[in-house]
């Protein structure tokens, strides 16, 4: 919760306007592909029993956010059952606790009177959460020594348990990082002094504020727009505004080149792979942060692939469907406008485990040459 819900000012209440359909302007010589989607060979059959579990967990991924259940209550017992079998960990964890609690409880004292020297704990570098003077006045500071405190016996109790998968280590750990970032007092109206002060210098009307801002939020989120604030980037203008055109589109994606920004560029083209859950302009979202110019103002031809957002029309596109019409069409397109060229093809997060799996079999066989 940021301090004292911070306001906004409210423009004029106007119809949403409507996204343009493609950022990017596509050139009339891109050429079409006739869509290749997986005809579902199931529609005029009776569902199978498959059918229910896959929506019932399509159902529950909706409301779950696509976080499984089961998969966290594995990392947890995993976690658990290490733990209780570990009686050092117990013992070490039982007195870090211990020494902790006997150091706060002699602190206590000198803060209620003034002199809050040499607190059990301080913040981590870098985490402005308490940078307030409010937080060093008593009782506020004894209540950030106690999530303090708590915060660092819970890091401690979710690392080096003996005999946890790293995996189940990692997972436990971030959740519990999750939970106190929470349920920190920066978070809490009315254990937060910056709060607490701007609620008794404006009367109430900072709360009144924000739940306004909820609600609009809620509106938002239940009408499908974009967030608050979105607007002011509009994508052309604001962001993603390196000069471009498709110039080849199929039925999962268009393949964006990108003007040259110099009198001589490289012979060997780059073709960047965002990965699916990604807009290809992250890479190109401001001047001073863009990818994508940095690239052509050094001279390097580039390419990037946008992906379609997809709908129940490909509930039967598959990750070949992505390797065949995504990455390789893309490369084919890409050898068809420099001929003769080997591509450094760039995959980014996921796209880059999957390009490298997916292309390696064509690796020694493609006559223009590439390389990821």
């Amino acid at each position: 919760m940021e301090p004292a819900m911070a306001d906004r000012k409210h423009p004029a209440r106007q119809p949403p306007r409507r996204p343009p359909p493609r950022e990017v302007r596509p050139s009339p010589n891109a050429p079409v592909v006739p869509s290749r989607r997986r005809a579902d060979s199931r529609t005029t059959a009776m569902p199978g029993f498959a059918t229910f579990d896959r929506l019932s967990r399509a159902m529950f991924a909706r409301i779950s956010q696509g976080v499984s259940p089961l998969a966290v209550a594995d990392a947890w017992t995993d976690w658990a059952l290490h733990l209780e079998l570990a009686l050092g960990k117990q013992e070490a964890l039982a007195m870090r606790a211990a020494t902790f609690l006997l150091r706060l409880g002699f602190w206590l004292p000198r803060a209620a009177i003034g002199e809050p020297e040499n607190p059990p704990l301080r913040p981590p570098e870098g985490d402005r959460r308490f940078a307030d003077e409010g937080w060093s006045a008593y009782p506020f500071n004894a209540i950030v020594q106690g999530f303090l405190i708590a915060d660092d016996w819970w890091r401690e109790a979710t690392r080096q348990v003996p005999g946890l998968v790293r995996r189940h280590e990692a997972e436990v750990a971030f959740m519990a990082r999750q939970i106190l970032d929470i349920a920190a007092p920066t978070n809490i109206p009315w254990l937060n002094p910056e709060i607490i002060r701007r609620t008794l210098q404006e009367g109430g009307f900072n709360l009144l504020r924000g739940w306004s801002n909820w609600i609009e939020d809620a509106e938002r989120l239940l009408a499908g727009q974009g967030p608050y604030g979105a607007e002011a980037f509009p994508v052309g203008e604001v962001v993603a505004t390196t000069a471009g055109k498709v110039v080849y589109r199929n039925e999962l994606m268009e393949l964006i080149q990108y003007a040259p920004a110099t009198a001589k560029v490289a012979a060997e083209p780059v073709l960047i792979v965002p990965a699916w859950i990604m807009k290809y302009y992250i890479l190109d979202l401001t001047p001073e942060t863009s990818l994508v110019r940095y690239l052509v103002t050094n001279g390097h031809t580039v390419f990037i692939i946008s992906w379609i957002n997809p709908d129940r029309h490909d509930r039967n596109v598959g990750l070949d469907d992505y390797r065949r019409h995504g990455v390789m069409a893309a490369l084919d397109a890409v050898s068809r406008i420099v001929p003769d060229r080997a591509i450094h093809a760039c995959g980014i997060v996921l796209a880059e485990r999957s390009s490298r799996s997916r292309l390696r079999p064509w690796r020694g066989i493609m006559t223009t040459g590439w390389r990821a």
